[in-house]
């Protein structure tokens, strides 16, 4: 999904992209991103190669693009009745897509191919999964004046989202600080921005 690559050739067919979509999620979790070749995601979608190079470069573009599409539907933003419930909802959501998605599990693993891959990095950078939810959550909080509005949006998306990535990346126990508790400590943290 470079967004700096030209286009060439026939515009993209959609059947052909979900196929390319689904068969990079299944490959993925059915033979692992060292063995993830474009040549086997074109075989199991149904596409020659040359189409899957004409809209994509790499493996992990493709897998890119399929994690982004699929965090767009899993990660909603439906509002709840107060912000604590908001932020509960948020963190059991990308808790629940980091930890058991398998577009969850093609983000993780090319957070973890990113710490070696500067063009991996750099794709993971090209767009924020939690960005639009959290945001959403954050507005509700200001407009219910529960945070205030100078409160800077970037830095309280990194205090609401650094803890679920430490606990899928780590595997640490929800059990060990349940997510109402932990909720409230970040929510009582985003307030403190402002201070």
């Amino acid at each position: 999904m470079n967004e700096s690559r030209p286009r060439t050739g026939r515009p993209r067919s959609e059947q052909s992209r979900q196929a390319v979509l689904h068969a990079v999620d299944d490959l993925l979790v059915e033979v692992g991103y060292a063995a993830l070749t474009m040549k086997g995601i074109a075989e199991r979608a149904g596409v020659g190669r040359q189409t899957i190079y004409r809209w994509w470069s790499t493996k992990a573009e493709v897998l890119f693009e399929a994690a982004i599409t699929d965090a767009a539907k899993e990660l909603s933003d439906t509002p709840r009745a107060t912000t604590i419930e908001d932020v509960v909802a948020y963190l059991d959501g990308a808790e629940r897509f980091l930890t058991t998605s398998d577009a969850g599990l093609a983000y993780r693993v090319l957070v973890g191919e990113a710490q070696h891959d500067a063009e991996v990095a750099r794709l993971l950078g090209s767009a924020a999964l939690f960005e639009k939810p959290v945001h959403g959550v954050l507005t509700r909080a200001v407009d219910r004046g529960d945070i205030a509005p100078a409160v800077p949006f970037a830095e309280a998306a990194a205090i609401l989202t650094g803890p679920v990535f430490y606990r899928a990346l780590t595997g640490a126990a929800r059990s060990e600080v349940p997510t109402a508790v932990l909720a409230a400590a970040l929510l009582a943290a985003v307030r403190d921005l402002t201070h």
